[in-house]
C-alpha cells in the first residue's frame, strides 16, 4: 500500500519506524540527509499525509519554486498525484498512509455529502495547528504493543476526520451517475443503523430503496463506494467503538447491540480490524483517561 515509502526507501531515506495500525492505516517515521536530490512520486495509489517534525528548510516541490518546508508544515498528496521535488539538508519527518475508502465513509457519515464528489486535495506546506499536534503526538507514541496500536488507530482517525473537513475538496471528474439520491442515502443510513443489532437483509433494503436487489446492489455500491455488506461491518465496528470508549457495557451484550452472532465472533471480527482485542481496546482508552486526569490534577 505505501508506494511512497518505497520511493522514499529507493532515494535512501531511512526508515526509523513503520506500522500498521488497524483498518488499512498505516504510519511510518522516515530520516533523510542529502546535499541535494531528486524524488518523483507517480500515482502511488494511496493517499499519503506527511506531518514535518524538523528540518526540510530547504526541500520544496519543482512546482511551486520559493516554497519550504519546516517543522508542523504538512503536506497532503492524493493517490493519483504526481510530483518531483527538491530535497535538500536534512528531514525528519511522518507519513500517515490511506486509502481512497477512509474518504468515502466519513463523507456520508460525517459530512452528509455523496462520496464520490470529493478527494482529497493535493496541498503542499499548509499549516493546520490540530493536525499538525496529533501528527506529532502519534509520531512520538509507541506504537509496538496492541494497546499502542490501538492508541495510534483512533489517532489516526481523528486526524482523517479533520483533513476531510480542511482538505476534501470536489474532484474534477465528478460526474455522478447511476447512485441513490441523497434522500435516500440518508434513509438508508438511519435505517441500517437503527437495525444494526439485527443485520438488516439485502431484499429488505432494496425494498426500502424501491429497487430489485440486483439495482439495489450497484447503486448501493455506486454511492457508498462498497457493498451493503462491507458498510453495514464498518457500521458494527464504529458502534462497537462507541460502546467501548463511552460505556462500561459487558462484551457479550455490545457484540448483541452490534450485530455480532457473539461475544467470540465479535472478538474476532474486532482483533482483525482493529489490532487487538475489545477489552483490550477499552482498557487502552481508559489507560488514556487516566493519564490526562493525572495531567489535569
Amino acid at each position: 500500500m505505501h508506494s511512497v515509502g518505497r520511493t522514499l526507501a529507493e532515494a535512501d531515506a531511512t526508515l526509523e519506524r513503520f506500522a500498521w495500525l488497524g483498518d488499512r492505516l498505516a504510519a511510518a517515521v522516515w530520516r533523510r540527509v542529502t546535499v541535494e536530490e531528486e524524488t518523483t512520486y507517480d500515482k502511488p495509489g494511496h493517499h499519503t499525509l506527511s506531518c514535518y517534525l524538523d528540518g526540510g528548510y530547504r526541500t520544496e516541490r519543482q512546482k511551486l519554486p520559493g516554497q519550504y518546508g519546516a517543522p508542523q508544515r504538512l503536506c497532503a498528496l492524493p493517490g493519483d498525484h504526481e510530483s518531483r521535488w527538491w530535497v535538500r539538508g536534512q528531514m525528519h519527518f511522518m507519513h500517515l498512509y490511506f486509502l481512497p475508502e477512509h474518504f468515502t465513509r466519513r463523507a456520508v457519515q460525517e459530512l452528509d455529502r455523496e462520496p464520490r464528489e470529493l478527494t482529497l486535495a493535493d496541498r503542499t506546506y499548509f499549516e493546520d495547528a490540530r493536525i499538525a499536534a496529533l501528527c506529532r503526538g502519534l509520531a512520538a507514541a509507541p506504537w509496538d504493543g496492541p494497546d499502542d496500536r490501538l492508541r495510534a488507530n483512533e489517532t489516526a482517525h481523528e486526524i482523517l476526520s479533520l483533513l476531510l473537513r480542511a482538505q476534501a475538496v470536489r474532484r474534477d471528474d465528478a460526474t455522478i451517475k447511476g447512485g441513490l439520491a441523497p434522500a435516500m442515502r440518508r434513509r438508508l443510513v438511519d435505517y441500517i443503523d437503527a437495525n444494526l443489532s439485527r443485520t438488516p437483509t439485502l431484499g429488505e433494503l432494496a425494498e426500502l430503496a424501491c429497487l430489485s436487489e440486483f439495482h439495489f446492489s450497484r447503486m448501493f455500491r455506486a454511492s457508498f463506494g462498497m457493498p451493503p455488506s462491507a458498510w453495514i461491518a464498518l457500521q458494527r465496528l464504529d458502534r462497537a467503538r462507541t460502546l467501548l470508549r463511552t460505556t462500561t457495557l459487558p462484551v457479550d451484550r455490545i457484540a448483541a447491540d452490534c450485530g455480532y452472532a457473539d461475544a467470540s465472533h465479535f472478538g474476532h471480527r474486532f482483533r482483525a480490524a482493529v489490532g487487538a482485542a475489545p477489552l483490550a481496546y477499552r482498557r487502552a482508552l481508559n489507560a488514556d483517561r487516566a493519564m490526562a486526569n493525572l495531567d489535569i490534577d
